[in-house]
Parts: structure tokens; C-alpha cells; sequence
């Protein structure tokens, strides 16, 4: 009987976690989101009706005493960190990245590792400090690379972490998974987005015609490997978590046109790519499969299915959802 506390879980991935820790019988799930809830057609209806559960709208840069005064209500024992300002055309207005990324981190750290109750923090990462991995897929321990701010500001978190366990015991881990889907995303993503295009037989804009390569994982899949580590005695040991293989965007978008029935050569429109994007993020596993037995088991097939079903089901929501990423502070 377990109390979680999830800051980030006004986006889709954080939500997934709270229904999994529901679903597996946590005696409270506590979500934390900068903004008020989303729409059904993104919150799935997570946590309605169930006493368990509790949203909070507390944002973790300006509001951090109301963040504050939650934990010392709540007590929990874990506290999962799905928050961050998550794009990678990130060069305009750094200084946000840093905020949310870096600098709210270690506040937030810096009040928990004070209190009596904690006993995990969960610090979720990105594979994209890696840099680009074009040979082999990143290990843990290989030397990062990051090419951004955003992926700079992630690192700088996880090195923190580091220290802070090495120094001081903080009780942390750190997740880094590769690229994630799963129903409920925000329609700018690339999966989401180019299922309602074609839906709505309007041409979808591939940017640089689709060469760049990322390994995709289906939300299930996170949730999984997220739950071993918190139930497994692993404290200060960071985890890649990810598919074996990496899928170029021009595959997933031809997938999701095969699925649908739709010509690739009426229905793909080929544009320039974004500017600073790298070639191909590429992880491996192997750490968390051998020593937590953790195994993938939604195929990308599968879960573009799956995405599928969700965008057909709230299609005209979905059509009134921002398809353009917007930075706020």
C-alpha cells in the first residue's frame, strides 16, 4: 500500500502512470499538472470516481510552497517526476528549460531529501542526452552528448541526482526511456498527428522526409519497467528504457497509412526538415532486462493500432487540439 505523488501528470505519460498504479491496488495516487485537466479525449477518464485519486493544478516553478504543503499532507512515500518543458527546438527562451528542467529539480529535492517519509524519487530522463547514436545504441555509462538545451537541462538534473545520492543517500533513480506514445498525447506529436490528418484525408507534412530515426515505445511498456524499478531495491542506478530498435519517421507515418488504407504517395507531403535535429536517438536495454527481467511486450504494429482506435473514438475533440508545440513559461 503505496502513496505517490506525480508532478507532470497533466501530460499524457505521467497520466498512464497514475492509472497503472491505480490499476495495481496503490493506496493514494496524487497528480500534480501545471495546467487544469485536459480534455476526456486526453485524460481517458483516469482516475474519475475514485477516491484514491487526487489532481492538483500547482505549477513546480512559481508554486512550490503549494507543492510543498501537498507533500506534507499527502506524506508520500514515492515521488515520480514526469515534469518538464519536453522539446527539442529548444534555443529560443532556454532560460524556461532550465527553470523547469534544472532548477525546479533541485528545489524540489532539495525540500524532500529534509522529510521523513520519502523513500524513492523517480527522476524521468531522456535519451536524448545521448546525443545522437548513429553506430550502436547509448549505454548508461556512455559519455553524453547532448545537443540541445533541453537535452543539456535533463543531463544537468541527472547529474545533480548523482551527486546527491553519492554524497548525501538521497533515495533516487533515474529512467531514461526512449521516445513514448499512447493514447491521450498531444496531437503536434508526430503518431497523433499524422493519424488525424489522414482520418481527415488531408496530406501530412513529413519534415525532412522522414529520415530521422527514434526508438518508439508504447506507454505500457514505460509503465512496466517504471513499477519494477520502484518495487525493486536498485536505489541510485540509472535505467535506459526502450525498444531494441529504432524506427525512421517515414516508416511510422507508412505504417499508419497502411493501417488506414491510404496511399503514401496521395497522403505524405514531403517538407524541410526542423532545423538542429539530430539523426537518430538509439538506446539499449540491457541493464533493466538483466538485472529487473523487464521485456517489451507491445509491438510497434500493435500499438499504432491501438492509437488508431483512440484517435477515431474522439476525432472531432481531437480536431480542436493545438497541432503546433507553443513554449510558456
Amino acid at each position: 500500500m503505496k502513496r505517490i505523488v506525480i508532478l507532470g501528470a497533466g501530460g499524457v505519460f505521467a497520466n498512464h502512470m497514475a492509472k497503472h498504479f491505480l490499476d495495481i491496488g496503490y493506496e493514494k495516487v496524487v497528480a500534480v499538472g501545471r495546467n487544469p485537466r485536459l480534455p476526456r479525449c486526453h485524460t481517458l477518464g483516469i482516475g474519475d470516481n475514485d477516491h484514491r485519486y487526487e489532481y492538483h493544478q500547482i505549477h513546480i516553478v512559481f508554486e512550490q510552497r503549494r507543492l510543498f504543503r501537498l507533500f506534507e499532507k499527502i506524506k508520500p512515500d514515492i515521488v515520480m517526476n514526469y515534469a518538464a518543458l519536453a522539446y527539442a527546438n529548444s534555443w529560443t527562451d532556454s532560460d524556461l528549460f532550465y527553470k523547469t528542467n534544472l532548477v525546479a529539480v533541485v528545489q524540489i529535492c532539495e525540500y524532500l531529501k529534509q522529510t521523513n517519509y520519502l523513500n524513492k524519487f523517480i527522476q524521468i530522463g531522456t535519451s536524448e542526452m545521448y546525443g545522437p547514436t548513429l553506430d550502436k545504441p547509448a549505454k548508461e555509462e556512455d559519455i553524453p552528448n547532448p545537443t540541445s538545451p533541453y537535452a543539456v537541462s535533463k543531463l544537468a538534473a541527472d547529474m545533480h541526482l548523482n551527486t546527491l545520492y553519492s554524497v548525501e543517500g538521497f533515495p533516487m533513480n533515474i529512467v531514461r526511456p526512449s521516445n513514448c506514445y499512447g493514447p491521450g498525447q498531444y496531437v503536434y506529436r508526430i503518431i497523433p498527428k499524422a493519424i488525424l490528418y489522414l482520418l481527415s484525408n488531408k496530406p501530412f507534412p513529413l519534415e525532412g522526409g522522414g529520415t530521422a530515426e527514434k526508438s518508439f515505445m508504447y506507454i505500457d511498456d514505460l509503465n512496466s519497467a517504471v513499477q519494477l524499478i520502484v518495487e525493486n531495491d536498485v536505489l541510485g542506478e540509472t535505467f535506459n528504457v526502450g525498444p531494441e530498435d529504432a524506427l525512421s519517421m517515414k516508416k511510422i507515418v507508412f505504417e499508419i497509412c497502411k493501417q488506414l488504407g491510404k496511399s503514401t504517395d496521395e497522403y505524405i507531403k514531403m517538407v524541410d526538415g526542423r532545423i538542429g535535429e539530430d539523426r537518430k536517438y538509439w538506446i539499449e536495454s540491457a541493464k533493466i532486462k538483466e538485472q529487473l527481467d523487464w521485456e517489451q511486450k507491445v509491438s510497434f504494429e500493435d500499438g499504432i493500432s491501438q492509437m488508431i482506435a483512440w484517435v477515431k473514438e474522439y476525432k472531432e475533440e481531437l480536431k480542436t487540439s493545438p497541432d503546433l508545440f507553443t513554449l510558456r513559461a
